[in-house]
């Protein structure tokens, strides 16, 4: 079955790349992907991932994989959440967002924090969904560590890892990273949908 990852963040489609790389699925290629941007105006992980499977599923006319993730603050009341990708401000990037954060939590006894990663896949026969959710737990640090991954990664100590996923290679970190956990779940459900109804 071929598969298009919605998303225009290179890291991102190289992680979930590799995670499905040992897999049947056709994975097409960014140079053949038509890429859509997608306002993310969902109220939740769940509808922005849904969100972005159906458009790339329509552009590209075949099945779509999608996610919508973020960094889930407990001093922060779960923020920045749905609007991780954009804490600093509209136009921010992950360096402007790794500041803002450190500033937001400087003086914070609390520093529990988990990433969320929902997934969604758009199937092509019968318009059929399916989704799952992962997540994993760490705390926020008190300066940048690392250089690897994306995003919050050099903030964020992986209590699974014993170091910042900033640290981690990409294999240890998709191990037991919330997309790595969510796309594992997902694959299970893909491969018992394939099997009872016959699709390729």
């Amino acid at each position: 079955m071929r598969l298009v990852i919605a998303t225009n963040n290179a890291k991102k489609r190289q992680e979930i790349a590799t995670i499905f790389s040992n897999t049947a699925l056709i994975i097409v290629p960014t140079s053949e992907t038509i890429h859509v941007d997608v306002l993310e105006d969902g109220d939740s992980f769940a509808a922005n991932a849904r969100k972005k499977a159906v458009a790339f599923a329509q552009v590209n006319g075949c099945a779509a994989l999608a996610d919508d993730s973020g960094l889930c603050v407990e001093a922060l009341h779960g923020a920045p959440g749905i609007y991780s990708s954009r804490f600093a401000g509209d136009s921010c990037d992950d360096t402007a967002n790794n500041i803002h954060l450190l500033k937001t939590m400087a003086g914070q006894e609390n520093r529990n924090a988990y990433f969320i990663c929902h997934i969604c896949l758009l199937m092509p026969a019968g318009h059929r969904y399916l989704s799952a959710e992962g997540r994993s737990d760490g705390y926020i640090l008190n300066r940048l560590d690392g250089s690897e991954g994306f995003g919050y990664d050099p903030l964020f100590f992986s209590k699974d890892l014993g170091k910042s996923f900033a640290h981690a290679s990409a294999k240890e970190k998709a191990s037991v990273s919330h997309r790595g956990r969510a796309l594992r779940m997902l694959y299970s459900q893909l491969q018992e949908s394939i099997k009872n109804s016959g699709v390729q």
